[in-house]
């Protein structure tokens, strides 16, 4: 099972809630659970410690996959120096607040690159507008994949640079490897743009009820928001009963 994090398993406030929680113990007790998120390794290690899950985690909107019990990189498919240099450029024109991740951590400020070794980078806090026109700005690049993503905590927007052909789904496909599970065998839930690539690669798709259209035109199953324990409801009534079948 795949799981996006905002929007998913955590609402605006950024808590698992005790629902949610024990439904995915059920499931990680049962089949391997990952969390599948366009953040920063450091976040993603500190949901998934505290949902206490084992297997391999996947972050950087697909570019990284960590050990969750060690924190260390599996696998990684850098954005690369070259086109990191062209975006960070771009988003320094712009004055737009951004985060860039490197293998030993990130930055959020242009003075403080330590390299540019950059796994990924996203520019945060911008009007879906703007987050749409940055992803079409660069889209025509042969090297760097782009997509806009919904910040529920404030309600803002990001768009999100990888390598070429770097997305939640390739993380999958990455994970499946690792785990020996063909992807048509994984389950995955989502919510936002970013979460497409993640549910058209996967077998079962779930779709949140909070949602953008496209995503739910892509899902099998449409789960209650996540403000009402939508996953948990998902587990419990989805993906439970068929592990028992």
């Amino acid at each position: 099972m795949v799981l996006d994090l905002d929007g998913t398993t955590i609402g605006p406030d950024e808590k698992v809630t005790p629902a949610v929680r024990n439904a995915i113990g059920r499931l990680s007790r049962q089949v391997p659970v990952s969390i599948a998120t366009g953040r920063c390794a450091a976040d993603l290690l500190g949901y998934a410690r505290q949902l206490e899950l084992s297997s391999p985690q996947v972050c950087d909107g697909g570019a990284t996959i960590l050990d969750s019990q060690t924190g260390e990189i599996l696998w990684r498919n850098p954005l690369g120096p070259e086109s990191s240099m062209k975006v960070l450029h771009r988003l320094q024109q712009l004055g737009a607040n951004f985060i860039a991740t490197f293998p030993e951590g990130s930055s959020k400020a242009f003075d403080n690159i330590p390299h540019w070794d950059i796994t990924r980078i996203s520019a945060l806090d911008i009007s879906e507008a703007q987050a749409e026109d940055l992803a079409q700005e660069f889209s025509p690049d042969a090297n760097i994949e782009t997509i806009k993503a919904f910040l529920p905590y404030n309600g803002l927007w990001a768009t999100d640079f990888t390598a070429k052909g770097v997305d939640k789904g390739s993380g999958a496909n990455q994970l499946g490897k690792l785990l020996g599970v063909e992807t048509r065998d994984m389950a995955a839930a989502g919510d936002s743009y970013n979460d497409v690539a993640l549910l058209e690669a996967c077998g079962l798709g779930i779709a949140m009820g909070n949602a953008a259209p496209e995503v739910k035109g892509l899902a099998g199953y449409l789960a209650p928001a996540v403000e009402e324990d939508g996953l948990a409801w998902a587990i419990e009534e989805i993906l439970l009963p068929r592990l028992k079948a």
